[in-house]
């Protein structure tokens, strides 16, 4: 009776040893297969042996596998947890150009049009004549309707008074069109102040920041214009994005060169399960 009684016992051992246990389905592909919901109630530990509980991370680690064969490890990951109704940077934008626009230099009057409003259409010559920088043409994606662009825009400006001595402007505007329409402009005004040290040259930087908000979805294209409004003589030498001359010892189109940066920006949302 006490050899049978053994025998049992070591059945029933071997088969707990070597047993796939099933949660939810009857044919387990894993020491614990577990077809459906599943509720923690405290710490995942992993790593363990027969003397140690195994590693419950901590706080702000994720699981992450090493692959077959091996045990999963925790790992702190410099990712920000972006919760429900924040709003996420979804990616971001950058161009350059040294290209720039000398269509609009000596010999070429102004347009006369002083004022521009949003949606005016970047090829109606009733509200402008503007040159594009191609070189900053971008095409982005919106997946969600609620949203902000943040568009910069720098670029150097450069006039050549037709005497180092004598006293020029010229006025102009540059822009931001989506889809051909104009969402932001900004007018400026560059001047030669009797400038013989530098034989009649005048420079600086222009800029242009604007933040536009829930931009429908879809796709859509950004361009970068410029127009000139007006000057006090025709014969001012006038460049935008680069130098009025190819070389002429003051500046060159890497220093005046024109860049954009754009931010999309996002509305962070969770569907529910």
């Amino acid at each position: 009776m006490k050899k049978i009684i053994y025998c049992c016992a070591a059945g029933l051992l071997s088969f707990c040893a070597n047993a796939q246990v099933g949660i939810g389905t009857a044919k387990p592909k894993s020491v614990l297969d577990v077809n459906g919901k599943t509720t923690l109630r405290k710490e995942l530990r992993v790593g363990g042996n027969s003397t140690q509980a195994g590693n419950a991370g901590l706080n702000g680690q994720v699981l992450v596998s090493q692959g077959e064969g091996l045990p999963p490890v925790w790992k702190s990951l410099n990712i920000s947890f972006m919760e429900e109704g924040q709003y996420k940077l979804i990616n971001s934008y950058l161009s350059s150009d040294q290209a720039g626009i000398i269509s609009l230099t000596d010999g070429v009057a102004g347009d006369g049009i002083y004022t521009n409003k949003v949606g005016d259409n970047i090829t109606d010559i009733t509200k402008g004549n503007w040159k594009k920088i191609g070189g900053l043409d971008n095409t982005f994606t919106i997946k969600n309707g609620k949203n902000r662009l943040t568009y910069q825009f720098q670029t150097g400006i450069e006039m050549k008074a037709s005497s180092s001595t004598t006293i020029q402007n010229v006025r102009f505007a540059c822009g931001v069109f989506r889809n051909g329409a104009l969402v932001a402009v900004r007018p400026d005004r560059i001047a030669s102040n009797n400038n013989s040290g530098k034989a009649g040259l005048q420079d600086y930087i222009f800029t242009l920041n604007y933040t536009e908000q829930n931009v429908p979805v879809g796709v859509h294209n950004i361009e970068i214009a410029c127009r000139k409004i007006d000057t006090s003589s025709s014969t001012s030498q006038f460049a935008i994005g680069r130098n009025v001359e190819a070389s002429n010892g003051a500046s060159s189109a890497f220093t005046l060169e024109s860049t954009m940066k754009m931010d999309v920006i996002e509305y962070v949302s969770y569907k529910n399960n």
